[in-house]
């Protein structure tokens, strides 16, 4: 079973990779030796042709947020200043490329919710 997430290879195997490609081995005798794929031991020479090293590439942790942590410091002030504005308004005043259940979603993810005040008026106790 493959894994889903792959891990790079150590340090030591990409400089024996380099070292043997130097020497004039081929790509596919030195994939057989380290038991890697022949792409990867192609990606990391590449890599030392490029760049000179052979770390491992930072990962790519998802995607960047449509939304910057600025535009939700200004999210914030606005509710604070109209706690009844709108997720609509908040998207049209903001210009924000995402849906009221994307804003939502980071909203609450922040602490804040929404939550109707009922209209039922209070009953008092009459004393008889």
């Amino acid at each position: 079973m493959l894994c889903s997430v792959m891990e790079p290879i150590s340090i030591r195997d990409r400089e024996t990779i380099v070292k043997h490609k130097q020497a004039g081995k081929s790509g596919y005798e030195i994939a057989q030796w380290l038991m890697v794929h022949r792409q990867t031991v192609s990606r990391v020479w590449q890599q030392y042709l490029t760049t000179g090293n052979v770390e491992p590439k930072p990962k790519n942790n998802g995607r960047k947020p449509k939304i910057t942590p600025q535009t939700m410091e200004k999210i914030f002030a606005k509710i604070e200043k109209q706690p009844d504005i709108t997720l609509n308004g908040l998207i049209d005043e903001f210009s924000l490329p995402v849906s009221e259940a994307a804003l939502s979603k980071r909203l609450k993810k922040s602490g804040l919710t929404y939550k109707k005040r009922r209209s039922i008026q209070k009953t008092k106790n009459a004393k008889t």
